[in-house]
């Protein structure tokens, strides 16, 4: 069923606010969000400044972004399975598992394309 709400400047506007609400939690509530966003602000400039053109740019500090963007989805199942089952259930174990799984493995995706964009320059030095 369609909004009834009109789409347009204004409702992007709201957006913006949710998403800005969004991220202030994740960062007053979410440790490894924080530690994710420190790593950010130093490795996002490095990566501007080490990728040679577009491509490795794209490659070193969008494979960044993708960690924070997983680590809020994480913490968002977290806390809706907390609300609906406090105490523990192995389900609510498991989907909690699985989202930290996510996040691992963009992390890992991080360290595959720093390493294969850096990694011949820095072995190539004599």
């Amino acid at each position: 069923m369609p909004s009834s709400e009109p789409r347009g400047p204004r409702q992007i506007l709201k957006a913006l606010v949710w998403s800005w609400k969004g991220l202030c939690a994740a960062w007053r509530h979410e440790a490894s969000f924080r530690l994710e966003g420190y790593l950010f602000f130093v490795l996002f400039p490095l990566g501007l400044w080490l990728g040679d053109g577009g491509v490795e740019k794209a490659l070193l500090c969008g494979s960044l972004l993708l960690v924070p963007a997983a680590e809020l989805l994480n913490s968002a199942i977290e806390a809706v399975v907390d609300k609906v089952s406090p105490e523990f259930h192995e389900l609510a174990g498991r989907a909690k598992d699985m989202g930290s799984a996510a996040v691992f493995l963009l992390m890992l995706n991080v360290i595959l394309c720093w390493g294969l964009v850096l990694g011949p320059r820095i072995l190539s030095i004599h």
